[in-house]
């Protein structure tokens, strides 16, 4: 079994992959594109959660990517909507292991999840983003995923210079 510095440099180096995809998704124009890019962050940090022992992470990340992938595909109808918001619940806080801080990758699934059915316009979309990014910042630096945070950060930063431009257009 592996050390906890261990599986910290692991899952931070994860993390990085992981952060690229976010941040080219927030860079993109086209809804499509940025949930291509969304699928593939969600799919790594997925896997980076395993190292951080975060299992509401895995599952809800796992959970998320499928979802994002649906919306990439433009299937994600009303009913895999209410599918995913109850699977996400019931499922996240079942494996959390962590109180509240355990709770916001639930929070911040419920919230990108409701704004994939319902938000169609860039705009929109990247403001729903830069919400969801809020809320992961605190979240990985809880459980010490600093690349994330990082990633995170930057996105918030990017995102919102490409949202300004995007309303000035």
């Amino acid at each position: 079994m592996m050390d906890l510095a261990w599986n910290i440099l692991v899952g931070n180096g994860i993390s990085f992959i992981a952060g690229i995809f976010l941040i080219v998704s927030y860079c993109v124009n086209d809804v499509k594109k940025a949930y291509k890019y969304q699928f593939l962050n969600a799919f790594v940090l997925a896997i980076s959660s395993v190292f951080f022992f975060s299992w509401t992470g895995v599952t809800t990340l796992s959970i998320a990517s499928a979802r994002n992938a649906m919306v990439y595909k433009d299937n994600l109808t009303f009913n895999w909507t209410i599918f995913f918001l109850i699977i996400s619940v019931v499922l996240g806080v079942v494996v959390n292991t962590m109180g509240f801080i355990g709770l916001l990758p639930v929070i911040a699934i419920v919230q990108i999840t409701i704004c994939n059915y319902a938000l169609k316009s860039i705009k929109s979309i990247k403001i729903s983003f830069i919400i969801n990014s809020l809320i992961y910042i605190v979240y990985f630096l809880a459980i010490l995923d600093f690349t994330s945070a990082t990633a995170e950060t930057i996105t918030v930063a990017i995102g919102s210079l490409s949202l300004l431009r995007l309303i000035k257009r």
